[in-house]
This record gives C-alpha cells, sequence and structure tokens, in this order.
C-alpha cells in the first residue's frame, strides 16, 4: 500500500486518498483555498508527510484529516481509507450535517397533485382559478 514514500505532491495524495475524482479536481480545489495543512493555505506541489493534518472543504462537507501514509498508487476505497484518519470531532460534525439536512427533506412539502399544479399555473399566469369546486 505505502510504498515506502517520504513525501508525496498534495494534489496527488488527494486523488489516491479518492477525495477528488481526478487530480484536476484536486488541483483546482487546492487552488481555491479549500485544502489547509496543519493551518496553512497550501499549493498543489506541496510535499506532504505522515501525520500531517489536513482540512478539506468539499462542497458543503469538511472534513478534518490526520494523515497516516502515502501513496503512489490509485486503489480500491478500502486502501485509500488507510491512508487517513478523520478526527472524531470532524466525523460527528458531519454526521449532524447529514441527519439535518435528511430531517429537512422529510420534512418538506410533497408534490402538488394535478388539480394543485393548475391552480399554480393559472396562478402565476394571472388568470382567474377556473374550477369552482373547492
Amino acid at each position: 500500500m505505502s510504498d515506502l514514500l517520504a513525501v508525496i505532491r498534495l494534489d496527488k495524495w488527494l486523488w489516491t486518498a479518492r477525495f477528488f475524482k481526478t487530480r484536476a479536481l484536486a488541483g483546482a480545489a487546492i487552488k481555491g483555498g479549500k485544502v489547509h495543512i496543519n493551518g496553512v493555505r497550501a499549493k498543489a506541489s506541496r510535499q506532504i508527510r505522515a501525520g500531517d493534518i489536513m482540512r478539506i472543504h468539499r462542497g458543503t462537507v469538511e472534513f478534518v484529516i490526520i494523515v497516516q501514509a502515502l501513496s503512489q498508487r490509485r486503489g480500491p476505497a478500502r486502501e485509500a481509507q488507510s491512508l487517513y484518519k478523520e478526527t472524531d470531532d470532524s466525523a460527528s460534525r458531519r454526521l449532524a450535517a447529514r441527519e439535518e439536512k435528511s430531517a429537512q427533506a422529510l420534512g418538506s412539502a410533497r408534490r402538488p397533485n394535478k388539480r394543485e399544479r393548475r391552480h399554480i399555473i393559472a396562478f402565476t399566469r394571472g388568470d382567474q382559478c377556473t374550477s369552482t369546486h373547492r
């Protein structure tokens, strides 16, 4: 798994650890300031080592991880997950955000039925409601 590396480029490691689908996406995220290493904004060419603490923003999700191993090869997801360890605080915040998002989805309104759609369309066009039954 770790090919006995001492250091590796940040963009390549993010790709091998499967945080981003391509190295180009990893590089764009780094350039956009979405990745910090040991509290400092990083560059794509930054060399990382085992033990570095990394903060990664991906969409609305934030990961705080500790680099545990380095690898040149992008392997299966199980192998990629062994390259880092997410902090307990980060994992609990991500879980809470996921639960909050699913709770909001459950509380959302249902889709309007045919009659309600006709009323919505008539209202947005400024027409009078053609239905006399309520």
